[in-house]
């Protein structure tokens, strides 16, 4: 599962959807592509591991820069993070 540059809420739903159907096992999201490390990343971030978390799924997101990884890890969600 990637994430786009800025993800829009309709992204959001619709990976949120196919985390939904998905039976359930580690997923990784890469989020290298994002451009902004600010809160509605963190909003599209949280939206996923919640939803991945309510379907038995793991999920990782993969390539987190400094300045995002920094705020998963203050949001507490930084457990998700992957390699960088």
């Amino acid at each position: 599962m990637t994430l786009t540059a800025c993800p829009t809420r309709d992204e959001v739903a619709r990976l949120c959807a196919e985390l939904a159907a998905a039976p359930p096992g580690e997923v990784v999201c890469e989020v290298g592509a994002l451009v902004r490390a600010d809160l509605a990343a963190v909003d599209a971030l949280a939206r996923l591991r919640l939803e991945a978390g309510r379907r038995g799924h793991r999920i990782r997101f993969h390539g987190a820069g400094a300045d995002l990884r920094a705020l998963l890890r203050l949001t507490g969600i930084g457990e998700t993070l992957g390699p960088v």
